[in-house]
């Protein structure tokens, strides 16, 4: 598609110079656009389980859905709480195509994992992104998971196959659904292609936003039934308990 941010285009050329602060308009003190301060107040994800990344309020600990039905995945990473202004970042860049965000996010998010893999987190193999419904795709005129495990593969050194899962049909939205209507609506939605290789292998899978887990419950499900040894979830934030902060 036209609308695809690609290597040649001028979208990348932000990676160059030093940069505008995105949040605040001050000066960058490095190439990436976000300044020391705001970058220290962004919504990072402190305590959280050990295995969803649910916000918690001490450190170390499985939450009780977890511990009570333990998903397919084996661990979600995620750097920040969904929260301001890392919400309004995200939501630009999926809904009013704004690269730069989205980029700079995904910069972010791979100094996480690459601090992760120094702490010991297991480094998967190959990196999977979410696939999207084809409508809202359409609609979009991209995938952010996609985009986002294009900007992840090169800092982290990990494969990105982007048409190894499928969205069989147009799911409705997940937005405004609670955990059941999630889960009921995903049924059956995805597929793994013909080439697909996943047996055997450690993958990840790439989203924005990881909410009940419902769709990486399904993914993951349909990647351990085909063989695969373990399922992590990389995604930029977490949402915390309904009603909390």
């Amino acid at each position: 598609m036209h609308c695809q941010p690609w290597k040649y285009t001028k979208v990348y050329n932000w990676l160059k110079n030093r940069q505008t602060c995105l949040l605040c308009d001050a000066g960058g003190e490095t190439a990436l656009p976000l300044c020391g301060e705001c970058e220290a107040d962004l919504p990072w994800l402190g305590a959280r389980c050990q295995v969803c990344a649910l916000p918690l309020s001490v450190e170390g600990l499985t939450c009780g859905t977890c511990l009570k039905r333990p998903p397919a995945f084996s661990r979600v990473e995620a750097p920040w709480r969904y929260a301001f202004p890392v919400d309004t970042l995200i939501n630009r860049f999926k809904h009013q195509a704004r690269w730069p965000m989205g980029r700079l996010l995904a910069e972010l998010l791979a100094s996480h994992l690459l601090h992760a893999y120094a702490e010991g987190l297991p480094r998967p193999q190959l990196l999977l992104p979410v696939p999207l419904a084809r409508r809202r795709e359409r609609q979009r005129g991209f995938n952010q998971a996609l985009l986002l495990g294009q900007w992840l593969s090169k800092p982290l050194g990990m494969p990105l196959h982007g048409d190894w899962l499928l969205r069989h049909n147009d799911t409705q939205a997940q937005q405004g659904l609670d955990a059941a209507a999630r889960r009921r609506n995903l049924r059956g939605a995805f597929g793994l292609s013909q080439r697909a290789w996943v047996a055997d292998r450690h993958v990840a899978l790439v989203d924005d936003v990881l909410t009940t887990g419902a769709t990486a419950q399904q993914l993951a499900l349909l990647l351990k039934r085909a063989g695969a040894l373990r399922v992590d979830v990389y995604c930029l934030a977490r949402t915390p308990a309904p009603g909390e902060d």
